[in-house]
């Protein structure tokens, strides 16, 4: 073999090794989700993220952008908490508390316009744009009304991640 071909050949098996692995397939064929872990890095700039993605959204649609309000996020840190101990996403917690009572509890001074949730293993963006494909969660997200903001999360060591997004005035 020549030196040429052998630097070939050597290159190939090079970009071979740097592909990325096949995605793990499901029972139905579909690739698995990632898991999306998030460090304690990230969890203190996800709300910002998500604030600017809400906030592009918003500027797209022609209404007044919103502000990360930390009641609020008190209120969506709470819920999220509690909806893995629930094991089910839905807006009522473990004592019968609404969104609405959880955002006074908090000391929300404001309307409380609605609440979006979800349990996932993606991350705050792909999230916000699945919220997006439905009809309610958008009317929250996009509500002319709204002024301010709460966004958290609760992830299980499984890595599954509990969204709630309060929008209020």
């Amino acid at each position: 073999m020549n030196r040429r071909t052998a630097l070939i050949l050597l290159a190939g098996s090079a970009l071979t090794a740097c592909a990325p692995p096949p995605p793990t397939l499901g029972p139905d064929g579909n690739p698995l989700p990632k898991l999306y872990r998030i460090s304690n890095a990230d969890a203190r700039r996800i709300p910002f993220r998500a604030l600017d993605a809400v906030n592009a959204l918003r500027q797209g649609a022609g209404v007044a952008t919103l502000e990360l309000d930390n009641t609020l996020t008190a209120a969506a840190e709470t819920h999220s908490r509690d909806m893995s101990l629930q094991n089910r996403p839905w807006h009522f917690g473990s004592d019968g508390s609404s969104p609405i009572d959880r955002a006074r509890r908090v000391g929300f001074d404001g309307t409380l316009l609605g609440e979006t949730i979800s349990e996932t293993f993606e991350s705050e963006l792909e999230t916000i744009a699945a919220w997006m494909q439905e009809d309610g969660p958008r009317r929250v997200i996009l509500d002319p009304a709204g002024r301010r903001m709460g966004f958290a999360f609760y992830q299980e060591p499984n890595g599954k991640i509990w969204w709630t997004l309060n929008v209020g005035t």
